[in-house]
């Protein structure tokens, strides 16, 4: 590669951080390199390094705990200039910082400042770098706003984080990031918590702007299928090294290492349908038993075998039954805090359940399908309709009973982390519902109890003692779903319960979601913005927009032959890969 081709060039790069006990190595003498107008992808899990190698470049590794042990990182200038970025003071590294490299994070809402407005942010981010009056730079806000395609550029100038949604707030970091016309640019992540359609919107935006401004991008995720839908060439990372490393297309049509296969097969498929997703390990302890996509007869589900399955379902009678269930929130304003309007969450919502099914409820943010499942709940008043539960009307019984159903009712919600008290270990957090609830006779039967449910949820009685703080996100949401299991209820309703994991954490969680339901004959209502998931799960699905019912139907029926346009857009917003 000519040295004026090359814009980045990081050599045998070792990061390590120090932890009370011992030191872990992050990242373990990588080496790669990045070409002017490239998109490279760096995919991994949580834990593989991929975020820690974008922070050691960008310098923004915090000492302690973390360290740069050993390697370089070269800048190439314009001139062809060799500048090791590890060398440079704090002080040196801020005239690189924004200017010639600028970094978009995963969580817009703890990168932007919540106390100033988006557009003030941005002029000091320009005004920082270059020397020009708070008036121009304001224009330049305008024009770039204008650029990264928000909405109401002026309005949002004035408009402070929280009052945006989540693809807006990343629209702004975009503009943040081009502010003063870096010449690489680094996405950590930058579409996992958004919806497929606005992730597909900010993909676009980031090609087109890439080749708008001759940028080279480094983007990190964790879905490969993400990465096919920008990235040139691609490195793969597993344990601080990078384990595979190509062309995009030869990473997926050929894929060689054993994590890479797991990578790419642990997305639920949306051809066919399956008992159960694959799963990394199965690939790394015994990568001969396995075919290259990760299938194998056993795994699929033929047509007689589903077809037999739902015959068993819909033939009794609805456990749950929804008529017109309506559910609005009020818009105050004013000195006296009167009601202006209402916002519509839910509107005129009808549905039915069967004993055993999953229902899936699909649709972008704001739709409506969260606050239909906590409506259900009676977690969140309604202003109409009927909830029957096994013919019994929730929105009528007293709160004695209603405690006594929620027995049955429970809820596993998508932020554990959030839903887990920091203060009290997970297991207090699981005997707690039993207690409330007086379920077996003392705390010693409980304990055990709760032992069991560790083990249902693959994990080792060592778990009941750690607080939330020690584990990783799929851990936590395993401890969720002992907690919810804990009352031996009959139907739980699953509220993106699985949108924060990576993608082989995610296979692991729904695969054990189905064995339970399998074992226990649970009902779910399994909630998510993400199509392919909820194709998998359900044997039903229900697509919601604007707090109403798009479409409701067979699972397989609706992806294939969608009726509704909006229906249709969230399909093609899936990443396919290639």
């Amino acid at each position: 590669m000519s040295k004026q081709s090359l814009l980045l060039e990081v050599n045998n790069l070792t990061v390590d951080f120090k932890t009370e006990n011992e030191n872990v190595r992050a990242v373990d003498d990588i080496s790669f390199s990045l070409k002017k107008g490239e998109v490279l992808g760096i995919v991994g899990e949580s834990g593989s390094g991929k975020s820690v190698t974008a922070l050691s470049i960008m310098r923004l590794i915090q000492t302690p705990p973390g360290k740069i042990i050993s390697g370089n990182i070269n800048y190439y200038d314009p001139s062809g200039n060799k500048i090791d970025l590890s060398l440079l003071s704090q002080k040196n590294i801020q005239s690189f910082r924004g200017k010639k490299i600028a970094m978009i994070f995963q969580e817009p809402m703890t990168s932007l400042n919540p106390v100033y407005t988006c557009g003030n942010q941005i002029v000091e981010a320009i005004r920082q770098h270059q020397n020009i009056s708070k008036k121009k730079a304001k224009e330049k806000t305008i024009e770039l706003f204008n650029e990264v395609l928000l909405p109401r550029p002026n309005d949002i100038f004035s408009s402070y984080p929280h009052q945006l949604s989540g693809g807006q707030k990343q629209r702004v970091m975009i503009a943040m990031a081009l502010s003063n016309n870096p010449k690489i640019l680094i996405a950590d992540e930058p579409t996992t918590a958004l919806d497929v359609t606005v992730q597909k919107t900010i993909l676009e935006l980031m090609k087109n702007l890439q080749k708008n401004y001759g940028m080279s991008i480094i983007f990190i995720t964790h879905d490969l299928g993400v990465i096919a839908e920008i990235a040139n060439t691609v490195l793969v990372m597993y344990k601080g090294k990078i384990v595979e490393r190509g062309k995009t297309e030869s990473i997926f049509k050929n894929p060689q290492h054993p994590y890479t296969k797991g990578l790419l097969a642990c997305r639920p498929p949306l051809n066919i349908r399956l008992k159960k997703l694959p799963v990394i390990d199965d690939f790394l302890e015994n990568e001969s038993k396995i075919t290259i996509n990760g299938l194998t007869k056993d795994l699929i589900i033929t047509e007689k075998e589903r077809k037999s399955e739902q015959k068993k379902i819909f033939e009794k009678e609805p456990i749950l039954r929804l008529k017109n269930i309506k559910t609005f929130f009020p818009v105050k304003k004013g000195v006296f805090g009167k009601t202006k309007n209402y916002i519509k969450a839910v509107n005129d919502v009808s549905l039915n359940v069967y004993p055993g099914e999953t229902l899936g409820l699909v649709g972008e943010s704001g739709c409506g399908k969260t606050t239909l499942g906590r409506s259900i709940l009676k977690l969140v008043d309604t202003n109409g309709g009927e909830i029957l539960y096994n013919e019994k009307n929730i929105e009528t019984i007293s709160k004695k009973e209603l405690r006594k159903l929620r027995k049955n009712l429970q809820i596993i919600f998508q932020d554990p982390y959030s839903s887990l008290n920091p203060r009290i270990t997970v297991g207090s957090a699981i005997m707690e519902p039993m207690k409330v609830h007086k379920l077996y006779k003392n705390d010693k039967i409980r304990k055990s109890k709760v032992f069991e449910l560790l083990e249902k949820v693959n994990l080792d009685k060592s778990y009941f003692y750690r607080y939330p703080h020690e584990l990783s996100g799929g851990q936590r949401q395993r401890i969720c779903i002992a907690r919810a299991l804990a009352l031996n209820p009959n139907f739980i309703i699953c509220d993106e319960s699985v949108s924060a994991l990576d993608v082989s954490i995610q296979a692991q969680v729904l695969n054990l979601l189905n064995d339970l339901k399998r074992e226990y004959g649970f009902t779910y209502i399994f909630i998510s913005h993400d199509l392919s998931v909820v194709k998998f799960m359900s044997d039903r699905m229900a697509v919601m927009k604007d707090g109403k019912i798009e479409e409701i139907g067979d699972a397989d029926q609706i992806y294939n032959y969608p009726k509704s346009e909006y229906t249709r857009k969230l399909i093609e917003a899936i990443p396919k890969g290639i």
